[in-house]
């Protein structure tokens, strides 16, 4: 399959106060990345650690990091010497007792793999890698590989006779990346040897680093997305910051040379987001149930241990017999839900309830288009057959926090049974709802309609940020608290 044959896009929406990345394919938003300058994501940190307490019957370990949370190691995860190697299988069984590697207050370098999600800590592992954009370096390791999703034959065969000279004269491993497909040996040449010079930083910062030291800071939302996301795929690059724009051109030239024509300043006056519809599309994100077109509709629950899948026809009643009405809703369900997946950010276990379907031709069709649309998903995942109970069992990758748990927070209103909106969030959509009011009418002063809580907010931790936003806009903002007002109920009044 051509995971390229669409058209798509990278829209970066930059405010002082976070970053919001959509990847949209065919004018339809497919991922949405948030990042918040109060709560950076850790993953692909590498922090200086000293092991709290070794649980041997758990054959893991927690570790300081410099966390409220301890995190999580688990033998698996350690880089296993030649002495205490009795493997290497994929049986956890088969790895040696944790308590002759580790013991408490060791010193050592991890890198987080997991950011912590709900009550646990952040995953760890100490085989560090550092990703740029061709290569991933495996400093202890000496093995080259290649992505899976380069399949041509002859392709891998060329990157791997290019790339084991450098990894043998470096004395380290290699993984080639799916963007490394038809670059030169310059490329690759200069790739590995920014990876070597990043790594030398790293272990020189090893040297007088203390507990919780960070030694090496993955890169922020927008230059990771340029680094990570940008294939041949990718037709623009748009960006709403000017100061950004500037900073990611000169990443783009260095390190991406062939992406910079795709990247673009969008000095539109409408937001970037709203020209594409963006801001409705997250909200619906957000909503339990998704309409299909046929009719029909799924509802997504996410729990901490999983997240349900079901399938229901709704008012679609079809033009042919029942069965073939069934088949259509779930074909149509297996794209949506794969959709819903990605830009959810759902992971873990995932248990979809397909309408029963009688003929084994169809729950193979269905199980063929799912497998089709989650392969766009850079995400691993697994999808089982379908269960004598009609259930397709699947699981996805999951390193960072769902959507819902990024925008919202525990409902007080219904004791945890739902969510809404943090007081965080909706501060922002008011900034934003306030930049599109002073462009669209010619008035003095802003007024802001809301809640308790959300004015405390804009008064108190948001101050910095509403005086900037005055001095942008060129316009006094009040604000007046509305006691009738739930959190999320706010008004933006020209006066």
């Amino acid at each position: 399959m051509d995971t390229f044959a669409c058209n798509e896009e990278l829209l970066i929406n930059i405010t002082p106060q976070e970053t919001r990345l959509a990847v949209v394919e065919n004018g339809m938003l497919q991922e949405l990345h948030i990042e918040r300058k109060s709560n950076r994501g850790l993953v692909g940190n590498i922090y200086q650690a000293k092991v709290s307490r070794v649980v041997p019957s758990m054959q893991a370990a927690f570790v300081d990091i410099g966390l409220e949370k301890a995190a999580f190691l688990h033998v698996s995860d350690l880089v296993i010497t030649e002495e205490h190697s009795t493997i290497p299988t994929a049986r956890y069984s088969d790895y040696p007792d944790i308590s002759k590697l580790l013991y408490q207050d060791k010193q050592m370098v991890v890198q987080v793999m997991k950011d912590p999600l709900g009550s646990k800590g952040a995953r760890l592992t100490a085989h560090i890698t550092l990703p740029s954009r061709y290569l991933v370096l495996l400093p202890d390791s000496n093995h080259v590989g290649v992505s899976q999703r380069i399949d041509d034959v002859e392709e891998r065969s060329r990157l791997i006779d290019l790339v084991e000279p450098l990894a043998k004269n470096m004395n380290v491993g290699f993984i080639v990346r799916t963007a490394a497909e038809s670059v030169n040996e310059e490329a690759l040449l200069r790739d590995a040897r920014f990876l070597e010079r990043l790594w030398n930083k790293v272990k020189k910062r090893k040297d007088y680093a203390k507990t919780g030291g960070v030694l090496y800071e993955d890169l922020d939302l927008a230059t990771r997305a340029i680094r990570d996301l940008v294939h041949d795929g990718i037709e623009k690059i748009r960006i709403d910051s000017r100061e950004n724009y500037k900073r990611l051109k000169e990443f783009v030239d260095n390190l991406v040379p062939e992406a910079s024509k795709k990247l673009e300043y969008y000095t539109g006056e409408r937001p970037l987001f709203d020209l594409y519809n963006m801001e409705e599309e997250i909200h619906k994100a957000l909503d339990r149930t998704v309409e299909l077109k046929s009719g029909g509709h799924i509802v997504i629950d996410q729990t901490e241990a999983m997240t349900t899948i079901d399938v229901n026809t709704g008012a679609f009643v079809g033009n042919k017999n029942q069965e073939e009405t069934i088949f259509k809703t779930n074909l149509e369900a297996a794209a949506a839900l794969a959709r819903q997946l990605r830009l959810r950010n759902l992971g873990g276990i995932i248990i979809v309830d397909f309408i029963d379907m009688q003929e084994e031709e169809h729950k193979r069709q269905v199980l063929r288009i799912l497998e089709k649309a989650i392969a766009k998903d850079q995400a691993k995942s697994h999808i089982s057959n379908v269960s004598s109970l009609g259930l397709v069992q699947m699981s996805r990758q999951r390193t960072r926090e769902s959507l819902e748990h990024v925008l919202c927070e525990p409902c007080s209103m219904c004791q945890g049974r739902g969510s809404v909106k943090t007081a965080q969030t909706i501060c922002y959509e008011v900034f934003r709802e306030v930049l599109r009011a002073a462009r669209a009418y010619e008035a003095r002063q802003i007024m802001v309609l809301a809640s308790q809580n959300v004015v405390d907010r804009l008064l108190d931790e948001e101050a910095d940020n509403v005086v900037e936003l005055e001095e942008f806009i060129n316009k006094t903002i009040s604000f007046q608290v509305e006691s009738l007002y739930f959190q999320e109920q706010y008004d933006v009044v020209p006066v």
